[in-house]
C-alpha cells in the first residue's frame, strides 16, 4: 500500500486568518494519525503565512508517524530542519514569495549545490527526498546526488489527466522505472485528488508515499476529515 501523508498547511492558514489557535493545528494533526494517516506533511515558507517556524517543535512533539518537512533549503530552514530531525525532509526549488510549488529541481545544474545538502541532512539522521519533475536525465542527475527518495511533481498530470490520463501519466510511468532500476526511491505530490490519485497509483511503479493537502483540507469541507482521509486511503490500497 503507498501511504498517505497529510499536507496540513491549509489547516494553519485558516488558523492563521483569525489569530488564534482555532483550529488547532495540534491536535489536527493527531486527529490525521488516529484517522489512518500515515504521515504528516508541512512546508513551512519564508513569510510563515500558513506553517510557522515555531510550529515544527511542537509538531515534531506530537507527531507519531513519519513527519516530512518541506522546503527550500536556505540556511534558515536548514537550521530548523537539522534541529528538529523530522524523518524526512523533501527539498524544493521555490524562491521566496511563490504561491506554491509548481517544477521541480534541475538537479544536474545544481548538483554541487544539492549534494552539500543532501550530506548535511544524511548527517543529521534525516532521509531526503527532492522534488522533480520526470525527465530521465534529472532522475540519473538525483541519483547522483545522494538522495533517498524523489518527489514527483504530479501538478502537470493533474492538469491533463481529464483530458487523456493515459498521456499524463506516461512521464512518470516511465520515470518510475527508471527510479526503480537505479535505486531511487519515489514519492508524489501535487494537486492529486480522489479523481486522479488511484490511476496514478496503479500506473507508477513502486510508489512508496504521496504527499495531499489541498485537495484532502477542500473534501473534508464535504466529507468531514475522518471520512476523507479514509477515502484517500482506499485509492491508495
Amino acid at each position: 500500500m503507498t501511504r498517505l501523508s497529510v499536507n496540513i498547511n491549509k489547516i494553519a492558514l485558516i488558523r492563521n486568518s483569525r489569530g488564534a489557535n482555532y483550529p488547532d493545528l495540534l491536535k489536527v494533526a493527531c486527529d490525521c494519525e488516529e484517522f489512518g494517516a500515515q504521515g504528516i506533511t508541512v512546508h513551512p515558507r519564508p513569510d510563515q503565512r500558513h506553517i510557522r517556524y515555531s510550529d515544527i517543535p511542537a509538531l515534531k512533539e506530537v507527531v507519531k508517524t513519519e513527519f516530512n518537512i518541506e522546503g527550500y533549503p536556505s540556511p534558515e530552514f536548514m537550521d530548523l530542519v537539522i534541529k528538529n530531525k523530522p524523518h524526512q525532509c523533501t527539498l524544493v526549488p521555490d524562491p521566496p514569495g511563490v504561491l506554491t510549488s509548481d517544477t521541480g529541481w534541475d538537479t544536474a545544474r545544481h548538483q554541487t549545490f544539492l549534494k552539500d545538502i543532501v550530506s548535511k541532512l544524511h548527517d543529521a539522521g534525516i532521509r531526503v527526498s527532492l522534488f522533480i519533475d520526470p525527465v530521465e536525465s534529472r532522475l540519473h542527475a538525483a541519483k547522483e546526488t545522494g538522495t533517498d527518495r524523489i518527489e514527483f511533481y504530479t501538478g502537470p498530470y493533474a492538469h491533463d489527466f481529464s483530458s487523456d490520463k493515459s498521456k499524463a501519466v506516461t512521464p512518470y510511468a516511465t520515470g518510475a522505472l527508471i527510479c526503480n532500476e537505479i535505486g531511487l526511491g519515489i514519492n508524489a505530490g501535487h494537486d492529486l485528488n480522489l479523481h486522479n490519485t488511484r490511476f496514478f497509483k496503479e500506473n507508477v511503479s513502486g510508489l512508496l508515499e504521496v504527499s495531499i493537502g489541498h485537495a484532502l483540507v477542500c473534501d473534508a469541507l464535504y466529507f468531514g476529515l475522518k471520512n476523507t482521509i479514509h477515502m484517500y486511503l482506499r485509492e491508495l490500497a
